[in-house]
């Protein structure tokens, strides 16, 4: 419902919308300003005129430096989503005002942005709490306990798993929020027996933060972990069990650190804290003066006071949590232990010579052992030494790699790893000894979970110089993870789902997820073999290979992944999100889609990839301690280690979502690479994460981002904080505009709210929404007959929208769904809610009136009893003392006792007989139960043998892809080698000719030279050969002039082209800079159309609710008109009654006179006759009666005349005031339909000025979009004739100089060499082939087997799922019968109770007709009793008449008066008597009437009745048949049942012989390979044959390529062993026994 605006509101609006407002964005921030009108002309293109309301400056800005503002209205409202122009400065200003007012809390569209308050406001406490329990979202103003209301409200209405994230920097408040979700879902939610209490969180938190909270240049208090609260709830919606999940722990932060950073907050805690027995437990009496970590006490007395406060809330904290003083102790010691140790230091020797690792101090070195539980010297071994204890060594070359790397370090490493695995140790012990204060067996139905993670962290935000280290890009890197999954639940997945519903909607191209920072870290590689390949990988897994690599450091790090990532040649560096740093080993990476910059220094960083045996030996030395508390504790855990130990903690529990929870993290570690990659230290990293956002991924998510308001504030202590925040420091309730503009750019919430406004976030299915929303329609209802399911849903949904009168631009129909817009659906809530709580209240008032009535037939049923009790009582008194009564009372006992016998006897067989029913039903059940729970293990182990089987297959197919990728890179490069053999050998032809040719003149010249003396004829072939030799001189030197002036013209020429080329690239980017902008200034049109849009969406929806309300003003109008007009027809007839009544009145007033008259005239005649005949005694009685009675019936007319004037007064009175309401209503009506008139006229015409002006505006902005449209096509076809032109010129000159280059390098001897090497290789390429083929046939088979075993694998996996759907149809089919038995049971009960009503009925039937009839008889009697009346009035009359002949005979005859009064006297007695008659009569029609109307209401209560039995009979008729369709739907599914536990069977059946037939096929393949060895070794001898034959007939020349070929057959042996070798490690002892079964 939209409020009515004041009259200075309207004007303020009025005038706010007389003068626009704008923002002027600036790099301080952004101003208000007032765009001023210019003439067209004035300005240049792209500049406005603007008037600063600071000062009043006029300034002429670009048009993309100026924002539209909205009304002074929207400063402070709660949804960001609802401002009207959704731009960036809008939404700071919004926050800023609601932060300045202290509400840091504000809506986002569906998500929650929180800014930091520093300080701590008085806003969380448990009165708060309990006002947003039960509430909606739309209800209460924005806090994080609205977010948990939600969730927690959705949790219990959809019965799906909830989660909460928290999003933001360090620092920004999400470990408290954090808290306050937990705190408010625990005491809103409560617990079976209060086991989950505020007190017992309270001290979890306490722990977390001394065991995993730290100093940050950041953050006073930071978080140096990630961890996921699960809370499992009951079906009554009550927590009913908790657990904790921790991952990426810190450890490193126990020994190293960055500057100006403390360690973990627990150090501090115990060195300020320990009380003195405890000191000297620990050897704290006197601390070092140095320590190798760098934990040292702190110095001012205030923190020391602080820290020890600080401790024994610690200690109470885990008192409260169930962790006993002898383990809070051993805590204590493997702290101490790890300080010592940091005292004990190491020495700076050769880390080649391991006999110079040793501790600098021993003395200190023998406290951490004395402390820890052991020996000196297995103190040294276990950080000295590198064999890990309890562990073989692997067979792997890269791990055995891995592990003499990790023997190379120094020895303070191998103290810092032995540290940090201790403090690793301690934690995860830590979070399950919390997880076992909070674990609970109960019955949990789904789960809220709530993830905090260490927020971004940029150094240089906290003004320091240094470069960001590894653990902050890990903890960077999890945030960009949590905004990828932020980005695409809003963004991806709702233009998916619209594409889907084909709904299409007017957004802007959105930015598409820049997840290049995430593959810049993240990104795997194909193959599993850590090889360096071209492909590009993440900075994790180039860490891995770095580390392996033996030559590997920092800079071939850095340079292969600026290679893979970083800006290409010529490219801008706006495209990339990697950057080079000008400092040496560090480079800048662009987190938030590229608005927070990141420098990293990663020296150092690949030691983070080398595995240190040292960090394993602290479990074994902890598990081996003397100390049996120590021991105990970690040998309790140990026992329970699985592979995710290191990594993440918590995953202990009983419940059953635990369990399942901690299976879906055991999956991500053991499948697909994670299988083969789970043991490195970087992947795990990434797998963390990846079974983060996979647990959150199964759950509906809810957003909240927590924001930074200052820098500034952050860098000061937490006890500064606190002493600020008392003090109310107004500096710090200022905000950042900067950071909060970058911070607001890189969660993206604008483009979240633009899709939020734009779209429909909300949507139902057709079904669902029927079902939830047609108590709105009850005509609807009554048509369909409340139905679950109808045949056209759509339809149905159609009809249900006609019918709720919404407005046609709020929702929209898509295939499946019907979308909403933002705000619709809670209205309908709204409604709904209303319309229910009105039938509640209906239902409440018809129970109240059934249970009345049903109190009141009980009270008369007691009557009834209690009277025929005291009847009995009586008639027993009476009869008391009868001898034969006593008789039988003494005989009946003795008569029943042979009938209770009988009685009881069957009772007995009956019991009996139920017993059996029982036990036969409890063994089945038990039968049952066992069957289900022997399937259930089975079903178990099938599924972990499957896994198991899988993670072997993946692997084997894993490294057969690498085999097969390997074989046809060999394949390729031999063919590559063919085809070159080919081409030298075509050239080693060609020269040979040459050189026969050279040969001839050669010899020609020496047959001249020697002939020369002899014979003159040869000077003349001299001079033929001189000429030629200078003929070829001169041509080559013209060649090569000719050569070297058309090299020339080409240099020219392609300088000129690479000018060209340059100044066009120039204009390309100078294009698209422009393009860019354009595009910007298109999307700010866009924009603001789009908020215009919406606007005039609001205002139409605004007129349609305005409508609504005047169709309803006019009915009620309508109805009043008509109330008003049965009133006046009301009043005419009350006056005409009146009228009539004041006649009847006058009539009964002359009447009354009259009988005055007539009494006084018999007064008169009475005391003349008292005169006159005094002795007549009995006339004058009868007289005296007559008047008595006249006198009664006087006093009647009277009080019925004073009757009559009251009931004419009151009706008077009730005229004036119906008509005194009337002139008052009439009024007021009057007065709003003007009220709503003139609202309705001012709307309108605000209204049509509004669409005027945006139409206008609309016309313009189309008209600059078709502009910028032109121009940018214009520019896109000058850059593609340009770069035609380029690419198409002068091709073919440089593939000439390419190719005349090429034959110019080519050399003879080479050619020669090749060639010879080439001809005596050729002879053993059938031999090659042969082998090849085999192996390829071999290859082939065992693929088919593999492929088979999966396709076996599938077919068991998809009976597996159909046995669980059978299971589950099952279940729900017989909760059905059960819930249809408890149907029927209550409707057997309805039945007898309406049997037991209708009997009641039918006797006050008879009793009511046997009256009747009675009544008939009477009627029957008094008629005639009327008829005999009748006919004595007739006789009465007709001596009436001779009565008075005779009066007047004897007055005529002057009889005496006497005689005459006596006549007299019996004539009105007479006539009294037929007055008396006449008013029986009345009464008795009146008597008959009424039995007439209860017998007609008899028949139709008897007629409702007979129909509601028989729809009883029928509605249980249709029971019955339902519950033979379940019946036979369960027999049915029993069948289906056995039918799939016998396919389980064959199947189980065929995957043994499918193992039989890949034993066999194992087996061949080993034949096979035997033949292949055998080959081998024939070919060897063959050639070793050959080389004997050719040594005797070549000569020693060709002894080179012999060799040569002997190296090749010995390479070609050694790849085929070396697949051999690979192929029988996949081999298992069966197939080995049937190889030799098979071998001859």
């Amino acid at each position: 419902d939209f409020q009515v605006k004041t009259e200075e509101q309207i004007a303020a609006e009025k005038a706010w919308y007389g003068t626009e407002k704008v923002w002027l964005v600036h790099k301080d921030g952004f101003s208000l300003a007032t765009l001023l009108k210019t003439e067209p002309g004035s300005l240049p293109e792209g500049k406005v005129k603007i008037r600063l309301e600071s000062d009043g400056s006029l300034l002429d800005v670009d048009e993309d430096d100026v924002e539209k503002a909205n009304p002074p209205l929207f400063d402070r409202v709660e949804d960001l989503s609802s401002l009207q122009y959704l731009n960036e400065s809008s939404v700071m200003h919004s926050l800023r005002q609601r932060y300045g007012g202290n509400l840091i809390h504000t809506h986002a569209g569906p998500n929650m942005v929180v800014i930091n308050p520093i300080s701590a406001p008085s806003m969380y406490s448990e009165k708060v709490m309990h006002m947003f329990k039960g509430c909606r979202r739309e209800d209460t103003a924005p806090h994080i306990y609205g977010v948990a209301q939600s969730a927690y409200r959705n949790l219990l209405t959809t019965r799906q798993d909830q989660s909460i994230v928290l999003l933001g920097k360090s620092g920004s408040g999400k470990t408290i929020n954090c808290q306050h979700l937990v705190q408010y879902l625990v005491t809103i939610a409560g617990s079976t027996g209060k086991t989950f209490s505020a007190e017992k969180w309270q001290a979890v938190y306490t722990i977390l933060e001394a065991f995993g909270n730290s100093s940050t240049s950041m953050n006073g208090n930071a978080s140096r972990f990630s961890h996921i609260v699960s809370l499992d709830f009951d079906q009554a919606g009550q927590v009913a069990s908790a657990s904790i999940q921790t991952m990426l722990l810190e450890k490193l932060r126990v020994t190293r650190r960055p500057e100006g950073e403390s360690t973990f907050n627990v150090f501090y805690y115990m060195m300020a804290g320990a009380d003195s027995s405890l000191k000297t437990e620990l050897h704290f009496n006197h601390f070092a003066e140095n320590c190798a970590f760098g934990i040292i006490p702190q110095p001012k007395s205030e923190d020391k006071q602080r820290a020890s406060q600080q401790f024994t809330k610690l200690q109470a904290a885990m008192k409260v949590l169930g962790i006993s003083g002898e383990e809070q102790r051993a805590f204590w010691l493997v702290l101490g232990a790890i300080y010592h140790l940091g005292a004990a230091g190491a020495t700076k020797g050769n880390p080649e010579q391991d006999r110079l690792k040793q501790f600098a101090r021993h003395e200190w070195a023998q406290k951490a052992a004395y402390l820890l539980g052991c020996t000196l010297e297995e103190l040294s071994s276990s950080i000295f030494k590198h064999q890990a204890k309890g562990t073989l060594p692997r067979a792997s070359s890269i791990r055995q790699g891995t592990d003499d790397a990790a023997g190379e370090a120094s020895a303070m490493e191998c103290l810092e790893a032995m540290a940090s695995g201790l403090y690793s140790e301690l934690f995860t012990l830590l979070v399950s000894l919390i997880n076992r204060a909070l674990k609970s067996s109960q019955h949990s139905l789904c789960s809220l979970l709530i993830v905090d993670t260490p927020g971004f962290q940029n150094p240089r935000l906290a003004k320091r110089e240094r470069g960001a280290t590894f653990e902050e890009l890990c903890h960077n890197y999890t945030q960009e993870r949590l905004q990828t999954l932020f980005y695409q639940r809003t963004f991806v997945q709702e233009l998916e789902r619209y594409k889907e519903e084909n709904i299409e909607l007017p957004l802007d191209d959105m930015e598409p997820n820049t997840s290049l920072s995430v593959a810049a870290v993240d990104q795997a590689s194909s193959q599993v073999r850590t090889l360096r390949t071209d492909e590009a990988r993440g900075l994790l897994w180039l860490m891995e290979e770095e580390a392996l690599q033996p030559g590997g450091s920092e800079d071939t790090l850095l340079g292969r992944l600026f290679s893979y990532y970083g800006p290409a040649e010529g490219e801008s560096k706006g495209h990339t999100l990697l950057l080079k740093s000008e400092r040496l080993h560090h480079f800048l990476l662009g987190h938030s889609h590229g608005t927070d910059w990141v420098e990293y220094d990663a020296r150092g960083w690949l030691s983070h990839a080398k595995q240190n045996p040292v960090s394993t030996n602290a479990g074994s030395l902890l598990q081996d301690s003397q100390k049996k508390n120590i021991s105990g504790l970690f040998m309790s855990r140990g026992g329970g280690a699985t592979i995710l130990s290191g990594s993440i903690a918590g995953l202990e529990g009983v419940s059953q979502l635990t369990l399942r929870r901690a299976t879906s993290m055991r999956k991500t570690f053991t499948t697909g690479v994670a299988a083969v990659k789970k043991k490195s230290l970087c992947i795990q990293i990434k797998l963390q994460v990846d079974a983060l956002l996979d647990t959150v991924r199964r759950s509906r998510v809810h957003f909240v981002h927590c924001l930074l308001p200052n820098a500034d504030a952050l860098r000061a202590g937490r006890g500064e904080l606190e002493a600020q925040g008392e003090s109310g420091d107004s500096g710090l309730m200022q905000l950042d505009v900067a950071l909060l503009r970058s911070q607001l750019r890189g969660s993206k919430l604008l483009d979240a709210l633009r899709i939020y406004r734009q779209g429909y976030p909300d949507h139902m299915v057709f079904s669902e929404f029927r079902r939830r929303f047609d108590v709105l329609a009850p005509h609807l209802t009554k048509k369909l007959g409340r139905n679950y399911i109808v045949k056209d849903e759509k339809r149905a949904v159609e009809e249900l929208l006609e019918s709720l009168d919404l407005e046609k631009s709020s929702y929209h129909m898509g295939l499946s769904r019907l979308f909403f817009r933002a705000g619709t659906l809670a209205k309908l809530e709204e409604q709904r809610d209303e319309q229910t709580r009105h039938n509640i209240t209906l239902f409440q008032a018809a129970c109240s009136g059934y249970l009345a009535r049903q109190a009141f037939k009980k009270r008369k049923t007691h009557d009834l009893a209690i009277r025929c009790i005291q009847k009995n009582i009586k008639k027993n008194k009476g009869v008391k003392g009868w001898p034969w009564w006593k008789l039988f009372t003494t005989v009946r006992p003795l008569i029943e006792v042979q009938l209770t016998e009988e009685q009881i006897r069957g009772k007995d067989e009956e019991i009996q007989h139920l017993k059996g029913k029982l036990e036969k039903t409890e063994k089945e059940r038990n039968e049952l139960r066992l069957n289900s729970d022997r399937l259930e293990s089975r079903i178990t182990e099938l599924s972990a043998e499957l896994a198991d089987e899988r993670n072997t297959g993946e692997s084997a197919s894993q490294l057969l892809e690498t085999e097969t990728s390997e074989r046809l890179r060999l394949e390729k490069d031999m063919k590559d080698l063919q085809a070159k053999f080919d081409l030298m050998k075509k050239q080693m032809e060609c020269m040979e000719m040459e050189v026969m040719e050279a040969r001839l003149i050669r010899t020609a010249e020496l047959n001249g030279d020697m002939d020369d003396d002899d014979d003159d004829a040869g000077g003349e072939w001299r001079l033929k050969y001189d000429r030629a030799i200078r003929e070829t001189e001169f041509t080559k030197k013209r060649l090569q002039q000719e050569f070297e002036d058309k090299l020339e013209t080409e240099q020219q020429n392609k300088r000129h082209l690479e000018r060209r080329l340059t100044d066009l690239q120039a204009d390309s980017d100078e294009v698209q800079r422009s393009v860019q902008q354009l595009k910007k200034k298109c999307s700010r049109l866009t924009a603001e159309l789009q908020d215009t849009k919406l606007h005039l969406e609001g205002q139409q929806s605004r007129n349609h609710d305005l409508e609504k309300k005047q169709r309803k003003f006019d009915l009620e109008q309508n109805q009043a008109q008509d109330e008003v007009l049965r009133e006046k027809n009301l009043r005419e007839k009350l006056c005409r009654e009146r009228d009539m009544m004041t006649g009847e009145l006058f009539s009964l007033h002359m009447e009354l006179c009259a009988v005055q008259l007539k009494v006084e005239q018999l007064d008169a005649e009475l005391q003349d006759l008292s005169s006159q005949e005094s002795k007549d005694e009995a006339s004058l009685s009868k007289t005296k009666k007559t008047l008595r009675d006249l006198e009664a019936k006087v006093k009647d007319q009277e009080e019925e005349l004073d009757e009559q004037a009251g009931t004419i007064q009151m009706l008077e009175q009730a005229k004036l005031r119906l008509e005194m309401e009337m002139v008052s209503l009439r009024q007021t009506h009057s007065k709003d339909i003007e009220s709503k008139d003139e609202e309705v006229e001012e709307i309108r015409q605000s209204c049509s000025k509004k669409l005027k002006q945006m139409e206008v505006q609309l016309e313009e902005e189309y008209d600059d979009k078709q502009k910028v449209l032109r121009e940018r096509r214009e520019l896109e076809t000058k850059l593609l004739s340009a770069q035609d032109q380029v690419g198409c010129r002068d091709v073919e000159t440089e593939k000439r100089l390419r190719k005349d280059l090429k034959r110019t390098k080519v050399l003879l001897a080479d050619a020669q060499i090749m060639l010879d090497h080439m001809k005596n290789n050729a002879p053993s390429k059938r031999e090659t082939a042969q082998l090849k083929n085999q192996l390829e046939e071999s290859e082939f088979t065992c693929a088919a087997a593999v492929k088979s075993r999966k396709g076996m694998e599938i077919e068991i996996e998809d009976l597996h799922i159909q046995m669980e759907d059978v299971v589950k149809v099952k279940m729900s089919l017989e909760e059905q019968v059960s819930r249809l038995q408890r149907e029927k049971n209550d409707l057997q009960s309805r039945m007898e109770e309406d049997q037991e009503d209708m009997n009641e009925l039918m006797k006050k039937h008879k009793a009511a007709v046997s009256q009747s009839a009675r009544d008939l008889a009477q009627i029957s009697d008094l008629q005639a009793q009327l008829e005999e009346a009748m006919k004595e009035k007739q006789e009465i009359q007709d001596k009436l008449q001779s009565l008075q002949s005779q009066l007047e005979f004897q007055e005529q005859s002057m009889v005496e008066k006497s005689l005459v009064s006596r006549q007299e006297a019996k004539i009105r007695e007479l006539e009294t008597k037929l007055e008396y008659e006449r008013t029986q009569i009345k009464r008795l029609e009146s008597l008959t009437g009424r039995l007439k109307e209860n017998l007609e209401k008899m028949t139709e209560e008897r007629d409702h009745r007979g129909n509601g039995e028989n729809r009883e009979k029928e509605q249980n008729k249709r029971i019955q048949r339902q519950m033979r369709d379940i019946k036979e739907e369960m027999a049915e599914l029993s069948k289906k049942e056995a039918e799939a536990s016998r396919k389980k069977h064959e199947l189980e059946m065929d995957i043994e012989s499918l193992e039989a037939a890949n034993q066999s096929l194992q087996a061949d393949l080993k034949l096979a390979f035997k033949r292949i060895g055998d080959l081998q070794a024939a070919i060897e001898d063959e050639m070793v044959d050959s080389d004997g034959d050719d040594d005797l007939v070549n000569n020693g020349d060709e002894s080179d390529t012999d060799s040569e070929v002997e190296d090749r057959v010995d390479g070609v042996k050694s790849w085929l062993s070396k697949n051999k070798g690979s192929t029988k490690t996949l081999s298992d002892e069966g197939s080995l026994k049937n190889s030799r079964s098979v071998l001859p």
